[in-house]
């Protein structure tokens, strides 16, 4: 870590140290918390804007709930669990790591959001302390944020077939989620520019192939589900 700089757009407090604990900051804590109150608000204005599409003056009180209630959670699953993964481990490997959120990525998903769609990039994990050619660092730091994504969609997966066993709608919802995890987790696995997907494959091509086969079917299964099969069981 010597003769290590932080960007200072991102970073501030004392100079990192090697202590392989998870740490935090009230800097972090402030910007996780903005992070996810605005992706929270987007998805919002996109159910909206949808439902406005589909009849303005409609509004349905216990569908707002449950659309507010799925973005909560799909907003910290699809996002802020997936940043927090890749701090945790890359604190584990002895390297400094917070997440610092970027206000014009925000702005660009709040203004796209309401378009009725979402183009954000609300900010990232900063890691400092590992050397340019540690790739078994950069790689294992990089995966855990898909593999938290693909672990979250294969729980609501599940969960929705127990929930359409039971005949409540929520198998839907839950779907969805399983759907939108697994596509955060494939699209970051991309192996291109600053994308998770390129530090995982110049580290190892084989656990990336591995990885975003296994994105890429929970993905697929989760899409025929929603939009082929309308169940779970994947049963017409």
């Amino acid at each position: 870590m010597t003769g290590w700089t932080p960007n200072p757009a991102y970073w501030t407090g004392t100079q990192p140290r090697e202590r392989h604990r998870v740490t935090t900051s009230v800097t972090e804590v402030s910007h996780l918390a903005i992070a996810y109150s605005v992706l929270v608000l987007d998805i919002l204005l996109i159910e909206g804007f949808i439902q406005f599409r589909n009849g303005p003056g409609t509004l349905n009180v216990p569908l707002f709930e449950a659309g507010l209630a799925f973005s909560l959670t799909a907003a910290f699953t699809g996002f802020i669990a997936h940043e927090m993964a890749h701090k945790i481990v890359a604190q584990r490997l002895g390297f400094w790591a917070e997440f610092r959120a970027a206000p014009y990525g925000l702005l660009m998903a709040v203004v796209t959001s309401v378009l009725g769609f979402i183009l954000a990039a609300p900010g990232a994990t900063v890691v400092g302390g590992v050397s340019a050619n540690d790739r078994r660092g950069w790689g294992r730091t990089s995966l855990a944020g898909p593999l938290t994504n693909v672990a979250f969609a294969a729980i609501f997966y599940g969960a929705s077939i127990v929930a359409y066993l039971l005949g409540s709608v929520l198998f839907v919802w839950l779907l969805l989620l399983a759907f939108i995890n697994a596509w955060f987790g494939t699209f970051n696995l991309f192996p291109f520019g600053v994308l998770d997907g390129r530090k995982v494959f110049l580290w190892n091509r084989g656990i990336w192939a591995g990885a975003i086969a296994l994105t890429l079917t929970v993905m697929a299964v989760a899409a025929l589900a929603l939009y082929i099969f309308g169940t779970p069981l994947l049963s017409l």
